[in-house]
């Protein structure tokens, strides 16, 4: 969701609009109980610092080196959310992507709602994995951001194949609109990518294995470090665990459950 309008006195071309760039990745936001616990969390794991959204006093948008990465929304009390870590998509209209969406066996959680300048969802595929959808303007400094390329998603589900098809027939993955998403299978993985760049990788194992009953699809939020180890002790020092870790990559949970990835930048 884009919990940050363009700043006022910005010109007209700083701001990039879902209708300019649709169907990828646009923004990664948390839903969370408590505002300052999970920024006091994420400052020293992650080492961000904050500022307001223009959204609310329930909002916050998290800067790593200046570049807006993230934003955090202290919702899930009051829209009885669970708290995780959520990928957005850019589409043109919100209305109809959840419409899409719907027809297909996903399901909608909240909204469509405005959210001025734009309209925002929360759905599920059909296999369960969260997502969200945002029409309008994106966060400012968006394109910096992209470029920083201080994120990654990858969504682990039981069938790749399935679910691109899913979201391409939702976010107009591999059509002839200018500008969509391209689809490429490598290495095993469905490859998503905007303008040229990797922006999503969608994974369900080894190409001759069955689907895997046991695996709960979800969508997985990666955060680029230079240092995975240095995280890790940070997240348990601070009430955080270590669900998996090497030397490039570790899955990291908060304090209230959200989990989330950190991976080295030189493996990204």
């Amino acid at each position: 969701m884009n919990h940050d309008l363009p700043r006022r006195g910005g010109t007209k071309r700083d701001i990039v609009s879902t209708h300019a760039v649709f169907g990828a990745p646009c923004w990664v936001s948390l839903t969370s109980r408590d505002l300052e616990a999970t920024q006091d969390f994420y400052a020293a794991v992650l080492g961000w610092r904050w500022r307001g959204a223009k959204l609310g006093e329930h909002f916050r948008i998290a800067l790593a080196d200046g570049v807006p990465v993230a934003g955090i929304a202290a919702v899930a009390a009051m829209w009885q959310m669970a708290v995780a870590w959520t990928p957005y998509f850019a589409v043109r209209d919100a209305d109809e992507a959840a419409a899409r969406a719907r027809e297909r066996g996903g399901t909608t959680a909240v909204g469509p709602l405005s959210f001025p300048p734009g309209r925002a969802a929360l759905l599920a595929d059909r296999d369960g994995a969260t997502f969200g959808i945002w029409q309008g303007e994106l966060v400012s400094n968006w394109e910096t951001w992209r470029r920083a390329a201080p994120t990654f998603i990858r969504l682990h589900t039981r069938n790749a194949f399935d679910a691109a098809i899913f979201y391409g027939e939702i976010l107009d993955w591999a059509t002839e609109h200018p500008g969509c998403c391209e689809v490429q299978y490598e290495g095993g993985e469905v490859v998503l990518r905007s303008g040229g760049d990797v922006m999503a990788r969608i994974d369900s194992g080894a190409v001759e294995a069955a689907p895997d009953p046991s695996v709960r699809p979800h969508w997985q939020i990666h955060f680029a470090v230079a240092d995975v180890a240095a995280c890790a002790r940070a997240a348990e020092k601070h009430g955080g665990s270590v669900l998996r870790e090497d030397e490039t990559e570790a899955i990291l949970r908060d304090p209230d459950g959200a989990q989330f990835t950190v991976t080295s930048r030189r493996a990204r």
